[in-house]
C-alpha cells in the first residue's frame, strides 16, 4: 500500500468510499434514497476542481482511501457554484421549501455551497474531507493522508486548513487531536464541530 495522487481512475472507489463512511465513519448508503448525493457535495467536486489536491491510499491498485479539499473555501465555493453544480444540480433538485428527508437536506447543501464561507474560519482559508474504508484504518494511513495533503497545502501557500465533524463521532476527534488540530469557535456551528490547523 501507498500514497499517490488521484487519478481518474479512482473516480469510482472514492464514490463508494464516501458513501461507506458518510454516516459518522459508518455506512451511509441505506439511509438516503439516492446516497450518490454524498459524493457530489463532499468528494467529486474537489477531484473535478482542485484534482492536485487530492490524494489516495492505493492497496494494489485500488484506492481504499483519500484526502481531498481546497487551497482556498471561498474561490472553491464561487468554483463550485459557477462549474460543479450547473453538471450535477439537475439531478439533486433544491427542495422547494425545509428539507423534509435526508436526500432534501443533501439537495440543500449542495445548492448552498456559500454555506462553506464562515468568517469565523478566516485564519484557515484551506479545509479538507478525508476517508479511509474501516478495514484500513487505524494502521497509520491517515496521518500519512494529512501529512500529505499538508504538505501540498504549504506548498500551495496555504496559511491553515479547516474541517466540520460530526460532534458526534468521537473517534475522528480523537485522530484528529493527537495531529495537533484544535477547536475553532464559529456561530451556530450546528451539529459540527470546527477544526483548524496552522500551517
Amino acid at each position: 500500500m501507498h500514497i499517490r495522487p488521484y487519478q481518474p481512475g479512482d473516480r469510482d472507489a472514492v464514490h463508494e468510499i464516501c458513501i461507506r463512511t458518510a454516516d459518522a465513519g459508518q455506512d451511509a448508503s441505506g439511509s438516503y434514497v439516492d446516497p450518490g448525493v454524498l459524493p457530489n457535495i463532499f468528494a467529486h467536486p474537489y477531484t473535478h476542481l482542485e484534482p492536485e489536491l487530492a490524494f489516495v491510499v492505493d492497496d494494489d491498485g485500488r484506492a481504499v482511501g483519500y484526502v481531498l479539499g481546497t487551497a482556498d473555501t471561498a474561490v472553491f465555493v464561487r468554483r463550485f457554484r459557477a462549474e460543479w453544480l450547473p453538471l450535477v444540480g439537475d439531478r439533486y433538485p433544491a427542495p422547494a421549501g425545509e428539507p423534509g428527508n435526508p436526500d432534501e437536506v443533501m439537495a440543500h447543501l449542495l445548492h448552498t455551497p456559500e454555506r462553506m464561507i464562515l468568517p469565523d474560519l478566516a485564519d484557515y482559508p484551506a479545509h479538507l474531507h478525508i476517508d479511509l474504508l474501516p478495514e484500513h484504518q487505524r494502521a497509520g494511513w491517515g496521518r500519512k493522508l494529512i501529512d500529505t495533503f499538508t504538505d501540498a497545502l504549504r506548498r500551495a501557500g496555504a496559511p491553515g486548513v479547516h474541517l466540520g465533524m460530526l460532534s458526534e463521532n468521537r473517534a475522528a476527534r480523537a485522530f484528529y487531536d493527537r495531529l495537533g488540530f484544535h477547536v475553532v469557535d464559529v456561530v451556530d456551528p450546528g451539529l459540527l464541530t470546527y477544526l483548524g490547523l496552522r500551517l
